[in-house]
């Protein structure tokens, strides 16, 4: 074998693809860090000098108020802001964090991993029992997503059959599943994130849109930054109805992204992850033959499945309109 040919040959490995996904996957990272850092950084710098000024001013101002002294009551109003409670307004609010209803949000939160970590345990005990509840419910929660992913992919799939009934004798099979795509994807996005995210800005006062979107987008994907928690204000009102409500909203919502991700998924030319798989070439099919999408009848109705079809049976018309290739298309053979 020539050194080009050898070279092509190590290229398609997938354990080649798979490294090269790593060195990429790392490069997005640093990306990302430096342009974090162009971005956040002079606004950490701004925040400095403004909290600097504002403790020697109030040195200045209050003579009786000694640097030590300032900076105990400091650690006590940051220590305790990190465990959920506010000193604004006097150390007041309208519901204490552990009621019933932010007790539901709190648990939520750990079952669905999204993990704000505005309000966390504050004794042995009850962080002895977070551990306990997260090891059982995280995946009992899994498995309801499951199952109800498993449910809505059975509309979802009803949507796809109708679209390839009416569009299969105009578009190929993948523009049809590209189009379904979109369509569960709107539904998310307008459904799940614009009218939720004009919702809090309503219900937020300190909330512009984006800053609800970008909180609509965090909560949903389990990333649980915590920056932004609605119904935290002091003088929320009916404080455990609202944070029940959003606990209801981020369940809704994750199961909605998980069934838009097994849609995704359902594309072969989408799924990625195929072309990393650490298998040998040996378990292809012949070059003569190609994967086909191919409409069979069942007892509920109609349903789409693949079926491999060589250059004959592609002559003699045993396949439907519907069916595509996706991996070699179909040859005429020498007579």
């Amino acid at each position: 074998m020539t050194f080009k040919g050898r070279l092509h040959s190590y290229s398609v490995h997938p354990l080649c693809r798979l490294l090269t996904h790593v060195v990429f996957f790392f490069a997005y990272l640093c990306a990302g860090a430096i342009i974090f850092v162009v971005l956040e950084r002079p606004e950490e710098d701004e925040i400095v000098l403004t909290l600097r000024h504002a403790r020697r001013r109030m040195l200045e101002d209050n003579d009786c108020i000694t640097d030590v002294e300032l900076e105990k009551f400091i650690a006590e109003v940051v220590h305790a802001a990190n465990r959920g409670v506010s000193a604004l307004r006097n150390v007041s609010q309208t519901e204490p964090n552990w009621s019933f209803g932010q007790a539901l949000f709190f648990a939520g939160t750990v079952v669905t991993t999204i993990g704000y970590g505005r309000v966390t345990p504050l004794s042995d005990a009850g962080k002895a029992f977070c551990i306990f509840f997260a090891v059982l419910g995280i995946p009992l929660t899994l498995v309801l997503f499951s199952a109800c992913v498993e449910r809505l992919m059975i509309p979802a799939r009803q949507l796809l059959y109708w679209l390839y009934g009416k569009l299969g004798h105009l578009y190929k099979v993948f523009h049809i599943q590209i189009l379904h795509l979109g369509i569960i994807l709107a539904i998310h996005v307008i459904f799940f994130m614009l009218i939720p995210a004009a919702i809090y800005t309503v219900l937020e006062p300190g909330w512009n849109y984006l800053d609800a979107f970008y909180y609509c987008f965090i909560s949903l994907s389990t990333i649980g930054l915590g920056d932004y928690i609605p119904g935290d204000s002091a003088d929320q009102p009916h404080r455990a109805l609202y944070k029940v409500a959003t606990t209801f909203y981020f369940l809704l919502g994750i199961t909605m992204l998980l069934l838009l991700v097994t849609v995704f998924y359902d594309i072969p030319e989408l799924n990625l992850g195929y072309h990393f798989y650490l298998k040998s070439d040996e378990t292809r099919r012949p070059d003569d033959e190609q994967t086909r999408l191919k409409p069979t009848e069942t007892v509920n109705g109609g349903k789409y499945s693949k079926q491999v079809d060589d250059a004959q049976s592609v002559r003699s018309g045993q396949y439907q309109s519907y069916q595509q290739d996706v991996i070699t298309p179909v040859t005429e053979e020498e007579p």
